[in-house]
């Protein structure tokens, strides 16, 4: 395997070599046969593994986010190495999501920036457990329930987040975008729940379909897992929310 190893950052270098042929092989497995296995095996060599930037290298994809092309190289090739895992300060503060091979019919992965996020966070793509309400979950606040509130900390909104967030709200008409947590049934650990909030709702915008296109902008632009709920600023007692 001939490399240029030079990069995005010529001193960060080259990937894990073991990683990028299995990889390699991985990639050879027919959609139809890439079963639960074969997802776990992927997701654990794909950040590692040596991989090429595509031309042009930055795209947007037909769901209208930005994303980094890379390729998978092949033997005895001479190619420019980009390793995800030493390249994500790039890829946070410049807001990317990164797909695999979007030059085939079909890319092989597809990667939000809310997943980039997520491994940096929690050194892994997805989180399967969370305090975070389900997705699925409607959430409702009972009457006499107790709430806590409180600003998000670093390990949920980092700093690069956060500016990704206000800039993108900015940019959409949201002149003073803030957030907060909430967490629910607090007293015992195992029942915690929280939600992350955001201080704007769908009347206020009075547009429900750029509502829509915020809403899934910023489930992008999120890790998987968080919960994510709306809310008038008027409407909570107290100064809870943070700005952006």
């Amino acid at each position: 395997m001939n490399t240029a190893n030079n990069g995005v950052n010529p001193e960060i270098g080259l990937g894990d070599l073991e990683k990028t042929v299995i990889l390699n092989t991985l990639l050879e497995v027919p959609f139809g046969q890439r079963d639960e296995k074969w997802v776990d095996q992927f997701l654990s060599v794909i950040d590692q593994a040596n991989l090429k930037l595509g031309n042009p290298e930055v795209i947007v994809a037909s769901d209208g986010f930005p994303y980094i092309q890379l390729q998978n190289v092949e033997a005895e090739e001479s190619f420019q190495a980009f390793v995800i895992s030493k390249q994500l300060p790039t890829i946070l503060l410049q807001g990317f999501g990164v797909v695999i091979n979007p030059q085939k019919e079909r890319p092989d992965w597809v990667f939000s920036y809310g997943d980039i996020v997520n491994y940096e966070l929690n050194d892994t793509f997805y989180s399967n457990e969370s305090s975070f309400s389900h997705s699925q979950d409607i959430v409702v606040i009972g009457k006499d329930e107790r709430v806590l509130v409180g600003a998000p900390s670093e390990a949920i909104l980092p700093k690069y987040l956060k500016k990704q967030l206000r800039e993108f709200l900015q940019h959409m008409g949201i002149q003073q975008p803030k957030a907060m947590l909430i967490a629910r049934s607090f007293e015992n650990e195992e029942d915690l729940k929280q939600d992350l909030v955001f201080n704007f709702t769908p009347p206020q915008l009075k547009n429900d379909k750029l509502f829509e296109e915020i809403s899934s902008a910023i489930a992008w632009m999120l890790p998987k897992h968080y919960s994510v709920l709306f809310v008038d600023e008027a409407s909570i007692e107290g100064n809870a929310f943070i700005e952006l």
